[in-house]
């Protein structure tokens, strides 16, 4: 069954909330400030007055280049409310990825912060007409239209020109481009809903959330828009920072919120307090479920629930509170189908890896495709599914477990490998900061595991010391050859490792290599020749 209009449409379900809880806060700020959901209304049909009057129209793409502050969520809301469609760009991109994301975007319109300014006037802008400033004045000459942010607060509004259906395009958002080009992901307003009514079904409308990763990912989206479709409380709060992450979920109430990648590892970091446990959190969304994640549901008293995502889907897959088995994402959620496949679509056993595929019984709750690359989207529709790149495998009980993105699989020796569980064993060592596993070829034409470490502030990593740790830790054919220690990870601007660039690279001359040193790896153990 579909949703209505006022369960998932952004002005209709504004002008539902306005109607039923007017006084209730639908955002909070971080300097103490708030919107209610009659005064959020207000705000937003004012934006898309102020919208309207630069030519956005119904279909048009606005371009949304913000940190979270408030005029992230009025332009987003203000196109919206118009039919239009929102399109928001990382704060980090610059140069020929902000050229081809803009490009991409096919967009005359841009809400900018005035701090990311300069990156603008180091590409071509000729496809850009109106830019509203925020965060600071704007320019009073150059090749574009500059205007404050004034407009958004245009005193009158516009209404759409029919209205908007569940099925019409909330926002496109772009993809991290890890193995090439970012791609534009076209997302409907029933995904969005799928995401959090369905999806987040633990999150009920008393709950208190707090956005605090970036609006222009879909897990920042996500919070906004199921506080939306619930009627709740969203807490906008710009980043992360485990010294005061539990001060703001003290001070604002919090009750739910996204905690992933390393954010589980900087809060066991946190001195022990007295007052781990005197907090309103209750329940949180992580990504990977690993020990990290279990040990801070034990420490601090936290239902965990981890799950499996990506900015085309709605959250297919997720647990129950704190699972038993590590490495699992959960199960499909009630009306998605998912499968395991190997390279010709056919189901392969239990326990066996292959890809992941998908599909869902209600309609529009997948993307419709990549904007603008037909032939992305027919790689990703096949057969009628979903095909998401990823390699699971699933247990007899129904549990599925991550093993890796397909290209970053590695095989050596007969044996396929996840890179994902080599860096999962690395990242316990107490000196690595970052961990990138990846395949460089062998004599036999085969795969030779190199990893790639970065080291914590003040520590050092010695190679030899980093097998022997890993060596009792795996398998012995997953024990790296190779290990290259480097300052910083090349990453995309939503802070995922490159390994693209990484296997580009190869081996530089300041990798160490185990035989050349004379250790190899017999029956588990590591084996040191005589040289």
């Amino acid at each position: 069954m579909l949703p209505g209009r006022e369960q998932c449409v952004v002005g209709a379900l504004l002008h539902r909330w306005a109607s039923e809880r007017p006084e209730r806060h639908f955002l909070e700020f971080t300097d103490g400030t708030s919107w209610t959901f009659a005064q959020t209304l207000e705000r937003v049909k004012r934006a898309a007055g102020g919208l309207d009057r630069l030519g956005v129209a119904r279909g048009a793409h606005v371009l949304s280049w913000l940190p979270n502050v408030r005029e992230a969520v009025l332009g987003w809301f203000g196109a919206n409310y118009l039919g239009a469609v929102h399109v928001p760009l990382n704060t980090g991109y610059r140069g020929r990825l902000l050229q081809h994301a803009i490009a991409l975007s096919d967009a005359s319109v841009i809400v900018v912060h005035a701090s990311l300014l300069p990156r603008l006037e180091e590409i071509d802008t000729a496809q850009l007409r109106e830019v509203i400033v925020v965060g600071g004045e704007p320019p009073v000459s150059g090749d574009l239209t500059f205007h404050s942010a004034a407009v958004l607060e245009f005193p009158g509004s516009a209404e759409p020109v029919r209205p908007v259906e569940p099925w019409d395009i909330n926002y496109i958002m772009l993809t991290s481009g890890t193995t090439g080009p970012s791609k534009a992901v076209v997302s409907t307003y029933i995904q969005s809903w799928s995401g959090g009514a369905m999806a987040m079904d633990y999150f009920g409308s008393e709950d208190r959330l707090l956005a605090n990763l970036p609006l222009f990912h879909v897990s920042g989206a996500g919070a906004v828009m199921d506080r939306l479709t619930k009627g709740g409380t969203c807490v906008l709060c710009d980043g992360f920072k485990a010294s005061t992450f539990w001060d703001t979920v003290r001070a604002f109430n919090i009750s739910g919120c996204c905690l992933v990648g390393g954010m589980t590892q900087y809060l066991l970091r946190q001195p022990p307090s007295e007052r781990d446990r005197e907090h309103s959190l209750r329940a949180v969304i992580t990504v990977p479920w690993n020990q990290d994640s279990r040990a801070v549901a034990e420490r601090y008293g936290i239902a965990m629930h981890t799950a499996f995502n990506m900015t085309e889907l709605a959250t297919p897959i997720r647990s129950a509170a704190n699972p038993a088995q590590l490495g699992t994402c959960g199960r499909p959620r009630p009306g998605v189908q998912a499968r395991v496949v190997d390279e010709n679509d056919f189901e392969v056993a239990h326990g066996e890896v292959g890809e992941l595929v998908l599909r869902t019984s209600r309609p529009w709750e997948i993307t419709q495709g990549y904007y603008k690359n037909p032939q992305a989207s027919a790689d990703a529709w096949r057969n009628g599914w979903f095909h998401t790149g990823d390699a699971f495998r699933r247990d007899v009980a129904g549990n599925y477990f991550f093993i890796d993105r397909k290209k970053d699989a590695i095989r050596r020796r007969g044996e396929n490998i996840s890179s994902f569980e080599v860096e999962a064993e690395a990242l316990c060592h107490p000196s690595v900061l970052e961990a990138a596993a990846i395949p460089v070829p062998d004599e036999t034409g085969e795969d030779e595991v190199m990893l790639v470490v970065t080291a914590n502030a003040g520590a050092t990593i010695e190679p030899l010391a980093l097998l022997r740790f890993l060596e009792p830790r795996m398998a012995h054919f997953m024990v790296p050859r190779y290990v290259r220690v480097i300052a910083d990870m090349p990453k995309t601007p939503t802070a995922k490792i490159e390994k693209h660039r990484l296997r580009g690279e190869g081996i530089t001359p300041g990798t160490w290599d185990r035989e050349a040193h004379g250790v190899t790896v017999r029956r588990g153990k590591l084996v040191f020749n005589a040289p």
